[in-house]
């Protein structure tokens, strides 16, 4: 059970670092632009990270810590999509809502 925390934790903290670094480099004004670069650098290293602590970046060496291996990558992808794209028509209909009153 751990293992699906952690393997999750690190998976949504790098997209969701990748994602917000995007929108503040690009939206953003002098300082923020800079941290909106380095939110995307840890991003990329929390996300290298997170594939190689499941065995798929064999070319960086044995991981100090493993968990099961690719078969929790796909459960964890597949479960972050999944969530995502709840959150998508979650926000969809909020949206409408807001728009017809």
């Amino acid at each position: 059970m751990l293992n699906y925390f952690l393997s999750m934790l690190m998976l949504v903290f790098a997209i969701a670092s990748i994602i917000a670094g995007i929108f503040t480099a690009y939206f953003g004004s002098g300082k923020s632009r800079g941290v909106g670069a380095v939110l995307i650098i840890i991003g990329l290293i929390v996300g290298v990270l997170f594939l190689w602590f499941s065995g798929v970046l064999g070319f960086m060496g044995e991981p100090i810590y493993s968990w099961a291996g690719k078969d929790i990558v796909v459960n964890s992808i597949v479960a972050v999509v999944g969530a995502v794209i709840g959150a998508l028509i979650a926000l969809g209909i909020f949206l409408l809502a807001i728009m017809k009153a």
